[in-house]
């Protein structure tokens, strides 16, 4: 059946089978230059003050900061998994853990008002980690994959932002 429908658990099929929900980094967030730069641009053609662009502008900033921000909160249920699968690299996940963390703390407390930064609770991490630890020994490995590319494009768009951010404004991270 395997060999007839190509679709076998381990097949390179199941990455399009997919169904985590890992956080991603999109231009409607106003987290990539082009985001900033609308902003930019939208004060040219509407606003006519400067305190009013410098508000639009601060608005799609703490807009970025907010997406960043949890989505490292939610990143972490997913590096936990991978902590405790990838036993051979425990140390550096669990590292990379603790510095995630630490951003998403930092990043949440630029944002104009930290209680909008979305923090999954307990039964959503519980639930999610129960979900990954399910998975079969070869798919694991695909999981493992596919949370470590996904985390490095989200880290990739982050850095991006945050030193466009930091070159544009008073901002230190």
């Amino acid at each position: 059946m395997c060999e007839k429908l190509t679709v076998c658990p381990n097949s390179m099929e199941m990455l399009l089978h997919n169904k985590l929900n890992l956080p991603k980094v999109t231009e409607e967030d106003g987290c990539l230059l082009a985001g900033f730069d609308e902003a930019r641009n939208l004060s040219g053609l509407i606003l006519y003050t400067w305190g009013r662009f410098r508000l639009l502008k601060r608005t799609v900033e703490d807009k970025c900061l907010r997406k960043i921000s949890s989505g490292l909160y939610t990143f972490q249920t997913y590096l936990k998994y991978v902590q405790e699968t990838f036993i051979s690299e425990n140390q550096n996940v669990q590292s990379l853990t603790y510095t995630t963390e630490r951003l998403a703390r930092t990043l949440r407390h630029m944002v104009i008002n930290p209680e909008e930064v979305s923090i999954p609770d307990a039964a959503t991490r519980e639930s999610l980690h129960t979900q990954l630890k399910s998975t079969k020994a070869w798919t694991e490995k695909i999981t493992i994959h596919l949370i470590l590319r996904d985390f490095t494009s989200f880290m990739e768009k982050t850095v991006r932002a945050v030193r466009y951010l930091k070159n544009t404004r008073s901002f230190s991270v």
